[in-house]
């Protein structure tokens, strides 16, 4: 790691990421073999910025490197709008891939041995909408274009979530297309909603020691077997051992059938191959499905994902990558400074303190009050 780059709070916000690697990546693939001015790794550092301060175009990003601060960082003096473009249309997706997943690695390894206690993943889909217009290689539906983000998540503590494995495919993909890649892991638990049912792959699951909880379909055609007791105090309606499917299309295995309510206190039919837990240790293993709600809003409200700055494919996949790059970066800053603030937090602190020192970063983000407000003090009688 180049000592140059701890200097600011931009540098200690990217130190996670090996430059010495990556350039030798870079230089593997000839990435830069033709470049003189903006290399690979300026572009990251251009990129994630823009990210982290959600610049709205490439004009505003090449505005960026007139401050002094930055082109030290870059060793650039200035970049035009069309340089970057071309930039962020040859960039190698595959290259962010890699140092996402890496950051990912060093988020398992910093968080061991209590790291993901749960011992489940949630596995779910979001669709970014683009333009069909402008989004053609994109299409979805007549009049829509659009890429699906498709997710393993594991919970690095009581709430947050880390993006354990990430697949972007256009929006046509079906989510249960992405399965066999995201479930792999014998002795997992991996939750799921209604749009992954495949009851062939359920059978296999079962018959490898796999687990999974997930909801049933309206009509899925379920037989009773047993019933099994429920404490007085269960918020669960009825447990129930049960054959799923029809005489033609029948699983192999038994599957346990749960009823209970959402968090919104809505019922919910619960199917599970787990008949080690209770009925409610179950439904609480499902309502922490909410976790994965909360990743997509953060993402989409704070790491920008919403506005492209390029129309290609590569483009596109370029900057969500560069998102969950610098969701990951947040992540490990908070592991490693051990603080109770938010990702949101440290993400404003950082926009406000991005050429301080990295000190005073840091300084900011253990910051405790001295003492309540006086609206939060309780009255004594």
């Amino acid at each position: 790691m180049d000592k140059d780059t701890l200097f600011s709070s931009f540098g200690k916000w990217i130190s996670p990421i090996c430059a010495k690697t990556f350039t030798e990546r870079v230089a593997q693939g000839e990435q830069d073999k033709y470049v003189k001015k903006l290399t690979t790794y300026a572009y990251l550092k251009l990129f994630l910025h823009a990210q982290i301060q959600q610049r709205d175009g490439l004009r505003e990003i090449a505005a960026d490197v007139l401050s002094k601060d930055f082109q030290q960082e870059l060793g650039l003096s200035s970049i035009s709008a069309s340089q970057l473009s071309r930039k962020h249309n040859q960039v190698d997706p595959a290259l962010l891939e890699q140092v996402f997943s890496e950051l990912v690695i060093q988020v398992r390894q910093s968080k061991a041995p209590t790291f993901l206690r749960k011992d489940f993943r949630i596995i779910d889909s979001t669709t970014i909408g683009l333009c069909l217009q402008t989004y053609k290689w994109a299409e979805f539906r007549k009049t829509k274009a659009g890429v699906k983000l498709h997710f393993r998540l594991a919970y690095i503590d009581d709430e947050a979530v880390i993006p354990e494995k990430v697949i972007l495919t256009p929006a046509k993909k079906n989510d249960r297309s992405q399965l066999d890649a995201l479930v792999d892991e014998v002795g997992l638990t991996y939750v799921f909603d209604r749009g992954y049912l495949d009851y062939a792959r359920f059978d296999d699951y079962c018959d490898r020691g796999i687990f999974f909880v997930t909801r049933t379909k309206k009509n899925a055609v379920i037989r009773p077997l047993e019933s099994f007791a429920l404490p007085a105090d269960s918020g669960v309606l009825t447990d129930e051992m049960v054959v799923v499917g029809t005489p033609q299309k029948r699983m192999e295995n038994v599957l346990r059938l749960i009823h209970s309510v959402d968090s919104e206190g809505n019922p919910v039919a619960i199917l599970t191959n787990r008949f080690d837990l209770s009925a409610d240790e179950i439904g609480q293993i499902y309502r922490e499905r909410w976790a994965i709600e909360t990743f997509f809003k953060w993402m989409k409200q704070h790491v920008r994902i919403k506005t492209f700055y390029g129309t290609s494919e590569r483009a596109v996949m370029n900057q969500v990558w560069m998102a969950l790059i610098a969701f990951c970066l947040l992540v490990l800053m908070k592991i490693e400074t051990g603080t109770k603030h938010s990702l949101l937090d440290l993400c404003r602190w950082l926009k406000v303190l991005l050429w301080k020192s990295e000190q005073e970063w840091v300084t900011r983000i253990h910051y405790k009050p001295l003492r309540s407000s006086a609206g939060r003090r309780s009255k004594r009688s």
